[in-house]
């Protein structure tokens, strides 16, 4: 594993930043190790979700992440369907790790936790995601499990019930634009 402890100097900033930069679509200069809330754009958001398959590509059809989101957020009730949204926000710059990877990855959490702060603290969300999102996105994921994952070789180890949603499976182009017409619909 590379040394997060590196530091790179931002000569145009006239600072130096914790690890190093990566440039996003919208040109930004990023930090993932030390992100700042004014470099965290919804354009990047959206557009590297909607880039990004789910199940790491284990599905019978390309879905995405930012549609994943969307539907996360019809199923929670209204006042947290921002938070939902941005649940996985995370992963447009640490990308889609599956969840029985996830926890076995040194460091990974502490660097998605930090990333979430500055990503609830620049869309005005709370840092704990509430109970109800955790509950949707499983809900959606067994959905999903039936709508575009084949036979299962064994029961799925997920409680709660299928959401009543329609996976669509759209294209990147569509689930940015899906994804980017929701936040502006939720957006305070």
């Amino acid at each position: 594993m590379t040394n997060v402890s590196e530091t790179y100097d931002n000569r145009a900033e006239g600072e130096t930043r914790r690890g190093n930069w990566m440039q996003t679509y919208s040109s930004v200069q990023f930090w993932p190790l030390d992100p700042r809330p004014g470099e965290v754009l919804i354009v990047d958001i959206a557009h590297a979700l909607s880039n990004m398959c789910r199940y790491a590509g284990h599905c019978s059809r390309f879905y995405s992440v930012a549609e994943h989101s969307v539907l996360v957020s019809l199923v929670v009730p209204p006042e947290h369907a921002l938070q939902a949204l941005l649940h996985d926000a995370t992963e447009a710059y640490l990308v889609d790790v599956p969840r029985p990877i996830k926890k076995y990855l040194g460091g990974y959490h502490e660097m998605e936790d930090v990333l979430w702060r500055v990503i609830a603290e620049r869309f005005g969300v709370p840092e704990e995601l509430h109970p109800s999102i955790k509950e949707a996105d499983n809900a959606v994921l067994l959905a999903e499990a039936q709508q575009i994952m084949g036979s299962p070789p064994a029961p799925w180890q997920i409680e709660g019930e299928p959401a009543d949603v329609t996976v669509e499976c759209l294209v990147p182009s569509a689930a940015k634009t899906r994804f980017a017409a929701r936040f502006a619909e939720l957006q305070p």
